[in-house]
């Protein structure tokens, strides 16, 4: 697949909250490889997390991370990272401009370099780590939230990841119940469960691990 190949998705309803905000908007969901660096870096210049985070700390050791943090060592590793042939994940824009970034790809590429793994990922087969694909962050523009940006980067996630031969891909948001947090970023179980993922763990009450088979058995 050619890393700039768009996917089109449009956007009706608002899945944020409980009215419909009758917005349409035409979003344009593309695969994010080294040619999408420069978008992305303009997303993320827009919060200072994501300005320094670069969706590095699932990929690195925690010193690694934090070494990364300013000088943009976390953002020069992801280009490294960008530079492969698979995706780092899906960026969506609209009328031309970036609005949200789902980070996705294969789960081995989100061990890092602890071989206790992450706690949220404990309880999963290594035997899939290469075929199964993660969906471990969300981010979407402050102006463009609430307007189903976090649905439509989900679904691409989903059908990016069939496309490149996954057999599954596994998100690991909120519980529905709980309270917002600092973690809003991995996403909120119904938003998971609205595009057919399944819950099949819950290694902490605050956290649910969905599942989209996408090779039927």
């Amino acid at each position: 697949m050619h890393p700039s190949r768009c996917i089109e998705t449009t956007v009706t309803t608002c899945h944020a909250g409980a009215s419909v905000l009758g917005v349409t908007a035409s979003l344009e969901v593309r695969p994010v490889g080294l040619g999408e660096v420069g978008a992305l870096k303009q997303l993320f210049a827009s919060e200072r997390n994501t300005r320094h985070c670069w969706c590095m700390s699932f990929c690195t050791s925690r010193a690694q991370f934090a070494a990364g943090w300013f000088g943009g060592g976390n953002r020069r590793r992801f280009e490294t990272m960008a530079s492969g042939n698979t995706p780092m994940g899906v960026m969506a824009f609209l009328g031309g401009a970036p609005v949200g970034w789902g980070a996705c790809g294969p789960r081995s590429r989100y061990l890092g370099e602890n071989p206790s793994r992450h706690p949220m990922l404990g309880g999963r087969s290594r035997a899939e780590d290469d075929t199964v694909w993660l969906l471990p962050c969300l981010f979407v523009h402050a102006r463009h939230r609430g307007l189903g940006v976090s649905h439509a980067l989900v679904k691409a996630a989903g059908s990016m990841a069939r496309r490149q031969g996954a057999v599954a891909i596994e998100g690991w948001p909120l519980s529905t119940w709980e309270s917002p947090s600092a973690e809003a970023f991995v996403g909120r179980e119904q938003l998971f469960e609205e595009l057919g993922f399944r819950c099949v763990e819950r290694p902490v009450p605050a956290r649910a691990i969905m599942r989209l088979d996408l090779i039927a058995a």
